[in-house]
Formats: C-alpha cells, structure tokens, sequence
C-alpha cells in the first residue's frame, strides 16, 4: 500500500540497488523500505532488518512472509551505540537511515554505525521529515534541518553525493563512504 507522502517503491528505485548486493534498513519499523529493498537485491543478496522495538521486526517478519521474502535478516538492535547494528565492519553496499534522527538521541552515533558497516565507496539514503514543510508529521522543534543532517553527515566521514526527492514532506540525502 502506498502513502500519501513516500511511496516506497519509487523511493528505492532510486537507490539503484542490484541483485546480489547487501543492504541494511536502520530503524526499519514496519518494513517501509525493508520489503522494496528486499526485492531488489533479490533472494541472492539481503537486506538487514534493524529496529530497537522487537514488535517491529514480527510485522516485517509477517509481511515477508506473505510475499516468500527469504532475504531479509531480522536484527533487534540499538543505532546510537557503535556496533549496535551487530552487523560486521564494511560488510553491506547500501543504508537506509528514514525517520529517525529526529527521533535519535545520538544522531553522530547513527551516522557513525551506518558509516562502520558500509564497504567502502559503499552509499547511504538519509531520509527526514521537511523542517519548512506541513505542520503534519512530528513536532517542527524536533526535526533535523537538511544542513544540519547534512553537517553530521560529512563530520562522521560521509561525502555528499546528491540530494534526491523523498516525497512531499521529506527531504532526501544520498551520502557515500569514501573509498
């Protein structure tokens, strides 16, 4: 079912992602972004599936289900905390970091994880809610402005690529692990 807002589907589509590749989904809730990518990478890549609240992770695990999704790997994890993905260093080729730095208590130590698990050349999606746009959507004073995000970013190591369009009430950033 698509949104109103994000559509998934045409979201990953430009990520390029190709068979065969390993992706991860930070913070990856009811599995948005986990599901497309999924099928993307097809069932000889994978996609990990992080989330902190193991409820999440079952209604991935269902909606996976329903499509023979075998590709994904579900992990219980905590991203403010370096390794809390529990994913191997430089190990995937993609991240999705979606709605949650605004949430994010440590939003360096998200930008660190993802940074510690790309390979390197290796990119990320960084997708936040529009800090100029709609009064829907969390608190105004609790968004993460595209330059502030952007800053974290590149203080981390990432290099900006391009930004990218994420819908009407987002703002997207494809970063890059230098290589």
């Amino acid at each position: 079912m698509e949104s109103t807002f994000l559509h998934p589907e045409r979201i990953v589509a430009r990520f390029d992602l190709k068979p065969g590749e390993k992706a991860a989904d930070f913070g990856a809730g009811g599995g948005f972004f986990t599901i497309p990518m999924a099928r993307c990478v097809g069932p000889e890549g994978g996609v990990y599936a992080i989330d902190i609240q193991k409820h999440n992770l079952d209604v991935i695990k269902a909606k996976a289900r329903l499509e023979h999704l075998l590709n994904i790997e579900y992990v219980w994890g905590n991203l403010e905390i370096l390794g809390g993905s529990k994913i191997k260093n430089e190990s995937v080729d993609f991240v999705i970091i979606s709605n949650i730095l605004f949430q994010a208590e440590k939003r360096q130590e998200v930008l660190r994880e993802a940074l510690r698990v790309l390979k390197k050349g290796g990119r990320c999606a960084l997708l936040e809610w529009d800090e100029s746009k709609f009064s829907f959507g969390p608190p105004m004073e609790s968004r993460v402005p595209k330059r502030t995000a952007q800053g974290s970013a590149q203080s981390v190591g990432f290099e900006l690529e391009k930004e990218f369009e994420a819908g009407s009430h987002h703002y997207g950033l494809m970063l890059r692990k230098p290589a």
